[in-house]
């Protein structure tokens, strides 16, 4: 009788044994997908101490961020400080703060989330990288060996946002030897490893990936940057003039994105690597309808790419949660976890510029500086050959002068070319002299071997400038480039107009809206067709209009909530939100 019951102990502790080995036996896809939703924990281990920036961390915020419906948590930690680590030879990382750490993942994983941690904050790195090398790599032997028994729920992240003399390409090197010195005692631990120049897209072409089959590719997305950190103060005072940037959720915005993310999508199609998007959001001095619109889209469209996400972050600047009043900002919560994709909105565009390059350069030249080699030719494109390539990009520039652009004014720019390989190029609008500030941003376009269309859009914040500029910078990387065509247009405010704005009839009006019932539209004489769909997209009413003034509509059986009507004519669409009350 005694014998039965150790019997069963020992048969549920060995059942259990193979439930753990077997659920932490995931492939490194299976594991990104496990990180699925995630969130930063900012502000908080990256400062100089835990309090300094005034967001400390409380026990209960991973019991919150689980309850929510996240699946993972990014924890930002600067372990090269005085306090937490010795800042000469053998660099010994403070065991107390070590412990503290610990603690703060047990508490995560305690929460069924999945933690990344990180080296954050590594300022000596970015300026003097061969001197500070060995401490790096000493910290992240430490780091390793402590946490090498946790399993696949603790995933380590090697540099945060690499940059200044911490090229791409020395870069590249440092991030595989780091890899080897964490594959000493975490043979298979899964590890995110991404591009210099501050994990951005632009970077990705000088990525060169560490061969190993246990990494996830991270990279961070703040554009359009004039919206996402306007009024930022960290930024400098030119914050300020941005804001009032929004987010509209435009069919041209979305098409930026995209383009955007080409370079980063061919390597996910080529290697098969798993893609994370260790950082994005808005920071809240932008309005929060336009950071709702900005967070559904890119939160949706980065899961239909079969990204892993974590967004910036929960409780202080970009935040989702109020510490002070332990409310939580509702509306940002849904945009990142619950809110479908909706339809974009389309508005239509008056064409300022459109190149021509079949008789010469068509005012675009090329500037190179000494130590750089490059030639311009054109028959009947723009080829833009670059010989040498040194580490400042602006070295080579293709530049056009003598643009306009009108305060307040939004623009959409689309370059079509292609290169002799993947390349990244940063191309902008902005001064012609004096510091040449940027009007646009600075936006990344992905060159690839294959033609394509890159689009990005921009408001005119500064004053009237008759005589913009705009530039390519290429002296970068040694490639050939072939620009098939440059276009400048301006967006126009309003969507009711079709056709010809100065031979329109009147604007078509919509009402009431919302609606309780009848939805009446007037002023049809220029279009052909209507479309109503649902926010999930699905389409329930097509008409054919064509001949008719007005038409009314019956919503009455229809659900409470948002839907779109999209109207058609020859040249243009038309595309409202309407509210069913």
């Amino acid at each position: 009788m005694k014998i039965f019951p150790k019997m069963i102990i020992g048969l549920w502790l060995f059942l259990m044994i193979i439930h753990q080995n077997s659920a932490q036996n995931l492939t490194i896809v299976e594991i990104n997908k496990k990180l699925g939703k995630g969130i930063n924990m900012g502000n908080m281990f990256e400062a100089p101490n835990e309090t300094a920036w005034g967001n400390p961390f409380q026990n209960d915020y991973f019991e919150r961020i689980s309850t929510l419906g996240f699946n993972s948590v990014r924890i930002p930690i600067r372990w090269d400080v005085p306090e937490r680590a010795a800042q000469n030879f053998p660099y010994t990382i403070n065991p107390v703060f070590l412990a503290r750490i610990k603690t703060i993942v047990d508490n995560a994983i305690a929460n069924k989330l999945y933690v990344i941690i990180n080296m954050h904050h590594h300022e000596e790195i970015f300026t003097d990288p061969e001197k500070v090398k060995p401490r790096f790599l000493s910290q992240w032997e430490q780091i390793a060996t402590y946490f090498k028994d946790y399993n696949q729920s603790l995933l380590f992240e090697i540099l945060n946002e690499p940059h200044d003399k911490l090229s791409p390409e020395l870069w590249n090197i440092y991030q595989a030897e780091a890899l080897k010195c964490i594959r000493k005692t975490n043979p298979t631990r899964a590890v995110l490893v991404g591009p210099g120049d501050f994990n951005g897209l632009g970077a990705i072409s000088k990525l060169k990936l560490p061969e190993d089959k246990n990494i996830i590719l991270s990279v961070h997305y703040y554009n359009p940057f004039q919206f996402t950190h306007q009024g930022a103060e960290w930024v400098g005072t030119q914050a300020n003039e941005w804001l009032g940037t929004k987010w509209e959720d435009l069919e041209v915005e979305r098409n930026q994105v995209e383009s955007e993310f080409i370079g980063l999508k061919i390597i996910q199609k080529q290697t098969t690597i798993p893609i994370n998007i260790g950082e994005f959001g808005a920071y809240s001095k932008a309005d929060l309808v336009s950071r709702n619109k900005w967070t559904t889209f890119l939160a949706r469209w980065f899961e239909l790419q079969g990204f892993s996400w974590a967004y910036w972050e929960f409780s202080a600047g970009f935040g989702i949660y109020d510490p002070a009043t332990t409310n939580y900002k509702q509306s940002l919560v849904d945009a990142l976890l619950k809110n479908p994709l909706p339809i974009p909105l389309k508005l239509p565009t008056k064409e300022l510029y459109q190149s021509n390059f079949s008789s010469g350069t068509d005012g675009f030249g090329l500037m190179v500086q000494s130590g750089s080699q490059a030639i311009l030719t054109n028959s009947p494109n723009l080829i833009i050959d670059v010989k040498t390539a040194v580490l400042n990009a602006w070295h080579v520039q293709l530049t056009k002068p003598n643009i306009s652009l009108e305060n307040k004014k939004r623009y959409l720019v689309t370059v079509r070319g292609f290169a002799d390989r993947n390349v990244g190029v940063t191309n902008y609008i902005g001064r012609s002299s004096g510091d040449y500030a940027s009007y646009s941003g600075y936006p990344q376009l992905t060159f690839g071997t294959e033609e394509r269309e890159m689009v990005y859009t921009f408001t005119m914040t500064q004053p009237t400038d008759n005589k913009a500029r705009m530039s390519f910078d290429l002296g970068s990387s040694i490639a050939k480039y072939t620009i098939r065509s440059v276009k400048i247009e301006e967006i126009l405010e309003s969507v009711a107009v079709l056709g010809n704005e100065e031979e329109a009839s009147e604007p078509i009006i919509i009402a009431p809206n919302p609606t309780g019932g009848i939805l009446r539209i007037d002023n049809l004489a220029q279009i052909n067709t209507l479309e109503m769909s649902d926010a999930m997209g699905r389409i329930f009413l097509e008409k054919n209009l064509k001949g008719q003034k007005s038409i009314e509509l019956d919503l009455s059986n229809k659900t409470e909530g948002m839907y779109f009507l999209k109207l058609k004519g020859d040249k243009k669409e038309v595309v409202r939100k309407v509210m069913k009350r």
